[in-house]
């Protein structure tokens, strides 16, 4: 049983690794291929679909209530300024959901980078669960119209084994100005921390 649950988390992994990306940022192509090979439903401004314990294996509906709307709104509205700003803000909106969603996950305390050790634990998360949480988050945010300066788009993946590293996987901002990926790595964050935002093309080198 568990090494069936090992072999079908790589295989997540290496359908996301060797993705080719959508042309457009467009909606319909980052849920098709953020939710539909794992049959999620995709998130709305009235409530998102958790992921946890591994490879999206346990799933917890959160509904969005108005109070949650107005704090997003907050929070993004410090980062209207500029795409910079709006990317500290993201990361701001991103520690506060970690915590919105922690007691209902039952994901209070999830330690950062969560590997193979704690597979079995459906209080933790890996990078499947926590890159569709992030993009289902930041979808909302888009849906919401609290983004100004940048577009979701699907998650992006690097390492596949045979290139010596792990697979690893991370929602992904584009800029609207200069076209620049970002990578939205919420994976190597603590519980209640913001995630990890830098150049996709930075995250793509990394371990």
């Amino acid at each position: 049983m568990r090494r069936a649950l090992v072999f079908a988390v790589i295989a997540v992994f290496f359908v996301a690794a060797n993705r080719v990306p959508a042309a457009s940022a467009d909606t319909d192509s980052v849920v098709a291929a953020t939710y539909n090979e794992l049959s999620i439903s995709p998130p709305s401004i009235d409530a998102i679909s958790i992921c946890h314990g591994f490879g999206c294996k346990f799933r917890e509906e959160m509904a969005l209530t108005g109070a949650d709307r107005a704090a997003l709104a907050k929070l993004l509205a410090a980062g209207s300024a500029s795409a910079a700003a709006e990317r500290r803000a993201v990361g701001a909106a991103g520690a506060w959901f970690d915590r919105r969603i922690g007691p209902i996950a039952g994901t209070v305390g999830h330690v950062a980078r969560a590997n193979r050790e704690y597979m079995f634990d459906k209080r933790q998360m890996d990078c499947i669960d926590t890159s569709r949480n992030t993009t289902s988050l930041l979808l909302v945010l888009a849906q919401l119209k609290l983004l100004r300066h940048h577009t979701v788009a699907e998650p992006e993946a690097r390492g596949f084994l045979l290139d010596g590293r792990g697979p690893h996987a991370t929602a992904v901002l584009v800029e609207n100005a200069s076209g620049t990926k970002w990578a939205v790595d919420s994976w190597t964050r603590a519980y209640g921390q913001a995630p990890e935002i830098m150049p996709l093309s930075l995250w793509m080198t990394l371990n």
